[in-house]
Parts: structure tokens; C-alpha cells; sequence
């Protein structure tokens, strides 16, 4: 066991039952995860990686919905964001210091929480979660029978910029010390509404989060950095070019939301065309932030991660 970490509770969102920890990152840093034990007979474990900014407390419904179909569910703050050490001085900046050190993060949390992990293993990742997964299994993770991806960051939609002019841009600002620095204006996430938000049709559940965020301000995290971009960007095209994916092993689903803002819906349904095992589905209707979605449009997430669920960890 390792040491306790806090897990935010509030009346309307209390903590499934379970534990947080900290662990160290390879470079020493701390992190946080939390383990939730399986409701009744385990029939498998569920290692869920969140998307950028979100920390734990945002999937506390979807960890009842996963411990109450038997999985127990290990789910982590990424470095950067939730409760996970920052990097700058700045807290609020969304930083990265590229994809390697979120593997290694990942790796090292696996191998500190494996003993409690009863297998099969199965993945699920949302938006930067899902994209670092991916990533995972295209540099070699080969613990996991099934993946099942929300909205994975495969490509990011960048409007009228260029990938390249991005990719370009934000190297220069990392190579002459301003990788720290925000690509876009900052906003605190406590001055943004509903109204006009491009993640969920959903309002009680968005306001839920905030009202977690405001239980714990510092878990909060605004816009991204030069870094982060160069980050995202990078792990997109090592995806897009590994072999790896070609011959993978394991179911690959990926949940796509139709009207996606902020991640590129071509790139991810290339991915999955490209695994052997491999499927996408659109959710009608669908903003971003598809587990946080209405009950209508998260019922289509769930309907395939069941059906592989059925398949790689059938109920004992």
C-alpha cells in the first residue's frame, strides 16, 4: 500500500468506495491514483486514464458503472493536472514535456498497483487518455486484452492551421524557453458556463464538476501550453506512424462523438480501420466529453464497451 492521498468529496459526488494513493513518477514526481475494488466477484480489472484537465473526481459515476459490472477500476490523475504534480510554477497551465514521461508515468503506475489488478486488464481512455493509450499500444503495452477509447486524441482539429505550422510553431517557442507559455489566452475554468460549451448537452452533470473544482480550486487547470501542443501533436504522428497498430492483438473500439469540436474524428477512425480488430461508432449528436454526455448518448458508449466486456471478461 502505498501512502494515502485525499480524494474530494462533496454531498451531491461522494467517493465510490476505494482508496487514493500517491506514487512516483521514474523522475520521482507525485502522483496520484485511485483504486476501487469490484462490486461483488471480480471479473477483471480496468485502468481508466482521464482527459486533459479532468482529475479522478470527474469519473466518479463512471466508476460505479464500472464497479458495479465487476471490474475493479485503477483511475489516475495524469502529471500536470488534477492533484498530480505540476511542472510550472504556474499551476494553472495545462504543460507537457513530451510524451515519453507520460509512458514512463504509466508504466510505473501499472507495475506499482499490478499485485491489485486482477486480470484481464481492459483500457479505457478519454480524449488526451485515450490518446496516450493508444500511444501505449503503439510503443509495445501488451498487459491489456481490449481497449475501448471516448473521443481519443488521434489528431486535433486546429481549424484553418496546419498540423505542420502548429507542430512548427510550438517546437520554436519550446527551443527558445517559451515552450511554458500559453498557445492561447488563459481562462480560469471558474469564469466558464454552460451556455455555449462545445463538451456535453448535459448540465447537471457539467455543473457537478465545477462544483467539485470549487471543493478542490487547485485541481483545476486552464488553457494549454506551447508544450502541451508539441506534446499533442507528437503523440498523433508517432500513432499515425507506428506499425504496431497494423498488427495488434486486441480489440480496439473507439467512441467517437458526431459533433466533435475539438479532436480530429478522420484521424481516429484511420486508427481504427488500421487495427486488425478494430471498430469506430459515432454517437448522434454528441459534443466532446461523450461520458458525460445525456443518459441517451453514454448509452451507446456503454453498449460496446459491454459487448467487448462480454468478450475478452466474461461475468464469472
Amino acid at each position: 500500500m502505498g501512502e494515502p492521498a485525499p480524494l474530494v468529496s462533496i454531498p451531491a459526488a461522494l467517493p465510490p468506495p476505494g482508496v487514493a494513493e500517491w506514487y512516483e513518477g521514474r523522475d520521482g514526481a507525485k502522483l496520484r491514483a485511485g483504486l476501487f475494488p469490484a462490486g461483488g466477484h471480480a471479473r477483471g480489472s480496468v485502468i481508466l486514464s482521464p482527459g486533459r484537465s479532468e482529475p479522478i473526481e470527474k469519473y466518479f459515476e463512471v466508476v460505479r458503472e464500472l464497479t458495479g459490472r465487476g471490474f475493479v477500476v485503477l483511475v489516475h490523475d495524469w502529471r500536470g493536472q488534477g492533484l498530480s504534480e505540476r511542472s510550472l510554477d504556474d499551476p494553472l497551465a495545462g504543460h507537457a514535456k513530451g510524451w515519453r514521461t507520460f509512458l514512463h508515468d504509466f508504466d510505473r503506475m501499472l507495475g506499482v498497483f499490478e499485485g491489485r489488478l486482477p486480470e484481464p486488464w481492459i483500457a479505457v481512455g478519454h480524449s488526451m487518455g485515450g490518446g496516450l493509450t493508444a500511444l501505449a499500444l503503439a510503443e509495445g503495452e501488451d498487459r491489456f486484452v481490449a481497449a475501448v477509447l471516448s473521443a481519443p486524441m488521434l489528431g486535433l482539429n486546429l481549424g484553418r492551421v496546419q498540423p505542420r505550422a502548429a507542430a512548427a510553431l510550438a517546437r520554436f517557442m519550446t527551443l527558445i524557453g517559451k515552450g511554458g507559455e500559453y498557445a492561447a489566452p488563459a481562462i480560469d475554468p471558474f469564469s466558464e458556463t454552460f451556455d455555449g460549451n462545445i463538451l456535453t448537452h448535459d448540465q447537471p452533470r457539467y455543473e457537478l464538476f465545477k462544483a467539485q473544482l470549487h471543493a478542490k480550486p487547485e485541481a483545476r487547470i486552464s488553457g494549454p501550453t506551447f508544450g502541451w501542443v508539441l506534446f499533442a501533436l507528437s503523440l498523433c504522428n508517432r500513432v499515425r506512424k507506428s506499425r504496431r497498430i497494423d498488427r495488434l492483438a486486441i480489440p480496439l473500439v473507439i467512441v467517437l462523438a458526431e459533433q466533435e469540436r475539438l479532436c480530429s474524428n478522420p484521424a481516429a477512425k484511420a486508427v481504427a480501420r488500421r487495427a486488425p480488430e478494430g471498430k469506430w461508432v459515432e454517437v448522434p449528436g454528441a459534443f466532446h466529453e461523450i461520458l458525460m454526455e445525456t443518459d441517451e448518448r453514454r448509452a451507446v458508449f456503454w453498449a460496446e464497451f459491454d459487448a467487448v466486456a462480454d468478450e475478452v471478461a466474461p461475468p464469472r
